[in-house]
């Protein structure tokens, strides 16, 4: 006679974070029995004991690690793949889809998952992460009791874990040096709270900050938090992606298929499977070889009969391939011996860990997943994106899905308002003020305000965090200032307008000359891609043409 052991779950969401250098960010939430609302029952057959004390019990506490899936790159320079974006905030703190954050698709899956209790890994610039967080997501936010959470854990140096994140700059300091001189003070390291200041040979300037050399040393150096959780999996996730997921039907196949890891895998044509990392499967879904990028021959050696993962054989003709999509499930044993014992000085889940956990000989099974999945860690994803919200009849991604909805923070703002403005296949956020205006697929941020004139096509704009007063924008003008928001007689086409940006009047953000690539931060603005990017914050005079 089968057995059911009923447990209860809450709902949550994952969040991701990501620094300006690039290094990947992470969140835990756990989905635990007797912790939370919802009841859910599972059979002995879904969920078997094992005697061999692998898997003991039926508590589905489910801690979930976020990651950001950027690749490695140089701190605080434009070398990040959504610089500038990302210049004063954490990579999931950027605004996304005119009212949202990056971070809040992550939650939101989790939470519309049954997942409730969340910890973010972040590295630095996470002021504007932490205060979304909080606001959104109340300590008290779900589950049994309330438990539900989302918690913020920094970078941190400790005596298992000495690392520190370094960047030299070619600086001579001979105004420094001189201060010193003439005061007779030694030449030691200025402290400023986790920033350490010092001097190398031929007046090299050093910082140096915590840091996580990868997604798994960023679990790693939690290992002792995590296991504290009596739970039997820890779930992974990735932080820069823009797509839907059921993630309990992930963890109960990995459960069905008495897998150690089991990896989401994104069905892929020739075309796209070039640009990614590929798996090859057995006949019972089981990994047995990666290739990153393959190309010629060895692409065409990693084509797989999808059918065996739940594809129709006419989809499965079209879509040959398989792609990891960053989103994993581990045993929990599992994972604390790989990442103390096997492979401790692993950086990498995606190409350290999981292939050499398939070396080792443990069962690393793919779950397909075929629904809608875009990878927004670039200026040029991240644009199209977002201005595929706008698609008709049918955006790419929909935020309006009842039955899934996306959470975010509540502002309270008012209905926007549009005077005599021309408004086609856009999409306009919360409280803003426009006038008299053209406005063309494009998608309009916070606050924006946007004055007599303007033509806005093709393009993404922020919005801006605060409201100015009649008064503030006088003494604004009498300084020389501009005040926030988008002046008259504008042309922007193709660009994104980060917030609380300036835009003076007769301004022309057209790229005309299609430059592709260009770095002018001085000057408030980036291009990527071809695609315009004005700082936040930025001020581009009246009369500027970009």
């Amino acid at each position: 006679m089968a057995t059911t052991a009923m447990y209860s779950t809450s709902r949550c969401k994952f969040v991701s974070s990501h620094s300006n250098d690039g290094k990947t960010k992470f969140c835990f939430s756990s989905n635990a029995s007797e912790l939370f609302g919802k009841r859910i029952g599972l059979d002995a057959k879904r969920s078997p004991k094992k005697s061999n004390g692998r898997r003991v019990g039926l508590n589905p506490l489910v801690v979930s690690a976020v990651s950001d899936s950027s690749s490695s790159q140089t701190w605080g320079g434009a070398g990040t793949r959504l610089y500038p974006l990302t210049k004063k905030r954490a990579k999931p703190a950027v605004p996304l889809g005119a009212n949202y954050r990056l971070i809040d698709i992550p939650v939101s899956n989790c939470l519309n998952s049954n997942v409730s209790k969340i910890y973010v890994l972040t590295q630095f610039n996470s002021a504007s992460l932490n205060r979304h967080l909080s606001r959104a997501y109340a300590s008290n936010m779900g589950g049994y009791n309330n438990e539900g959470f989302v918690e913020v854990l920094a970078a941190q140096q400790s005596p298992e874990n000495p690392n520190w994140f370094q960047v030299a700059f070619d600086a001579y300091l001979p105004d420094f040096l001189a201060s010193h001189q003439a005061m007779a003070l030694p030449l030691m390291p200025l402290i400023l709270v986790n920033l350490t200041v010092s001097l190398g040979n031929e007046g090299t300037l050093i910082l140096s900050l915590p840091k996580y050399r990868g997604t798994a040393d960023a679990v790693r150096q939690y290992l002792w938090l995590l296991e504290e959780h009596n739970v039997l999996e820890f779930l992974i996730l990735a932080g820069d992606h823009l797509y839907r997921m059921d993630y309990e039907k992930f963890i109960l196949a990995h459960r069905e298929s008495d897998a150690d890891i089991t990896v989401a895998a994104l069905p892929m044509d020739e075309k796209r499977a070039t640009a990614f990392g590929l798996m090859k499967i057995d006949d019972e879904g089981r990994i047995v070889e990666f290739a990153e990028k393959p190309q010629g021959q060895q692409l065409k050696a990693m084509k797989v009969d999808t059918t065996i993962l739940g594809l129709d054989e006419k989809r499965a003709k079209e879509m040959p391939y398989i792609a990891s999509m960053g989103i994993y499930v581990f045993s929990k044993h599992v994972m604390l011996d790989l990442l103390r014992e096997k492979f401790p000085g692993a950086n990498d889940f995606g190409s350290e860990v999981i292939p050499g956990a398939t070396s080792l000989g443990l069962r690393v099974q793919a779950y397909l997943y075929d629904g809608y999945w875009e990878d927004i860690g670039t200026i040029e994803a991240f644009y199209h994106a977002n201005l595929g919200i706008t698609k008709k009849p049918v955006p790419d991604f929909s935020f309006y899905d009842r039955s899934s909805p996306i959470y975010t923070q509540p502002r309270y703002l008012p209905p926007s308002k549009m005077l005599d403005a021309d408004v086609t296949d856009s999409v306009i956020g919360e409280g803003c003020v426009i006038k008299n205006c053209k406005i063309h697929h494009s998608v309009v941020g916070l606050r924006s305000c946007i004055s007599e004139g303007a033509i806005i096509e093709d393009t993404l704009l922020m919005g801006a965090d605060y409201y100015e007063t009649d008064a503030d924008k006088i003494l604004l003008l009498a300084k020389g200032s501009l005040p926030i928001g988008i002046g008259k007689n504008v042309h922007i086409k193709k660009a994104i307008i980060d917030k609380n940006a300036r835009i003076g009047d007769n301004v022309k953000i057209i790229n005309s000359d299609n430059v592709q690539e260009a770095a002018r931060e001085t000057d408030g603005y980036f291009i990527k891609s071809g695609i315009v990017t004005v700082i936040k914050d930025a001020l581009i005079p009246s009369g500027t043409i970009i």
